[in-house]
C-alpha cells in the first residue's frame, strides 16, 4: 500500500509489514507495529499503539492514549473511547515472560467502549454493545448490552444508534433515532425483521 492511500502525522511510526487501509488516519506520536490490520477508513488517534497481530476492521475510531495489544481483534465500526485499557495477560509478572499465554479479546461489529474502561484479556464484547465510561469488564458481554461499574454489570440494553432500549410488557423497544424495534426473548435482543 503506497502512503497516498492513507495519511499518517510525521510524529507516527509505521514499522514494516503493517496493513494500512484505504483512508486511514493516523495521528500524531502513535505507534503501528508489524503484522497489524488496519481497516480501511478508520481514525488512529493521537498517542496510540497497535501491536503485532492486532486487527482493526473498517471504519474502527481509536481516540487518543489507547493500546491495543496482541490477541485484539475489532470488527467494523467500533468505538474505543479515550485512555481505555485492553489487557492481554491474565497475571503479569515483570520477571516472568508469558507471550504465550496472551488471552485474546475480540470486539463485535459496532460496540462502543467508554473512555479509562479496561477490558480484562479473555472477555469478548458482543455487536453494538455498550460500555460505559471507567467500567471494568471481567466477563463475556452480550450484544447490544449496556455495561457499567468495576467490576462490570448489565444494567440495561442499547439500539445500534447508541440509545438505551426500553422495553414494553411484550418485549419490544423502538430505538427514538432510527425508528427501528428491538425483541427481547430468553435475555437476547435482536432487531424486529423488517424495519
Amino acid at each position: 500500500m503506497s502512503e497516498r492511500d492513507y495519511f499518517a502525522h510525521e510524529t507516527a511510526v509505521i514499522d514494516e509489514g503493517a496493513d494500512i487501509g484505504v483512508g486511514v488516519k493516523i495521528w500524531h506520536f502513535s505507534h503501528i507495529m508489524t503484522n497489524c490490520k488496519i481497516g480501511a477508513g478508520s481514525n488512529i488517534g493521537q498517542n496510540v499503539v497497535i501491536s503485532p497481530e492486532v486487527v482493526l476492521g473498517k471504519n474502527v475510531k481509536v481516540q487518543n492514549n489507547v493500546s491495543i495489544y496482541t490477541g485484539v481483534t475489532c470488527d467494523d465500526d467500533v468505538f474505543l473511547g479515550p485512555s481505555m485499557v485492553f489487557t492481554n495477560v491474565i497475571n503479569p509478572r515483570s520477571a516472568v515472560n508469558r507471550k504465550d499465554q496472551y488471552l485474546k479479546t475480540h470486539v463485535g461489529r459496532g460496540a462502543s467502549i467508554g473512555a479509562n474502561a479496561t477490558i480484562v484479556c479473555g472477555n469478548d464484547i458482543g455487536e453494538f454493545a455498550f460500555i460505559g465510561a471507567g467500567t471494568v469488564v471481567t466477563k463475556f458481554v452480550p450484544p447490544y448490552a449496556l455495561v457499567i461499574g468495576n467490576p462490570s454489570r448489565q444494567v440495561g440494553w442499547m439500539s445500534e444508534f447508541g440509545h438505551r432500549l426500553n422495553f414494553n410488557e411484550t418485549g419490544e423497544a423502538i430505538c427514538p433515532e432510527s425508528g427501528e424495534t428491538y425483541l427481547l426473548l430468553d435475555g437476547r435482543v435482536t432487531k424486529k425483521d423488517g424495519k
